[in-house]
């Protein structure tokens, strides 16, 4: 069972919003993730590829910058199954781009702009995420 942290819970949440609102008053586009690291590679290549970068960038020091600065421990469990990874990648990928955004652009962003197809796209990942748990601690 995971352990519930309401305080870095909420300054998790505070910083994802916060990071939102100021992409899109910068940049005026949406904090979507796979839309973001998407427009790293080619074709793209823009005035905001070193904004992209420094986005992306910052999701992955994030964890280094709280054990710098704080001490705490942080465990992270990565499957060793690499089929297992390399077809989940694919069904992510493939995921983002049959539902026009991740799970970030449509479940932070989407439904703060109350958008229909947001709702139910954050619905179904919802459903799917809790239809697999329970298949994986419970039927499996």
């Amino acid at each position: 069972m995971t352990d519930f942290t309401p305080i870095a819970s909420l300054i998790g949440g505070v910083l994802i919003g916060l990071s939102a609102v100021l992409l899109m008053l910068w940049e005026g586009r949406t904090a979507g993730i796979s839309g973001i690291a998407s427009r790293l590679l080619p074709p793209y290549r823009d005035d905001a590829l070193l904004s992209r970068f420094g986005f992306v960038t910052g999701l992955a020091a994030a964890p280094f910058a709280i054990v710098t600065f704080t001490g705490a421990q942080i465990s992270q469990t990565v499957s060793s199954n690499l089929p297992l990874m390399i077809v989940s990648g694919l069904l992510v990928g493939f995921g983002s781009v049959y539902g026009k955004g991740c799970t970030s652009g449509h479940g932070v962003c989407g439904l703060s702009r109350l958008s229909m197809r947001s709702l139910v796209a954050t619905a179904s990942f919802m459903a799917s995420a809790i239809a697999s748990v329970f298949i994986i601690r419970h039927v499996i």
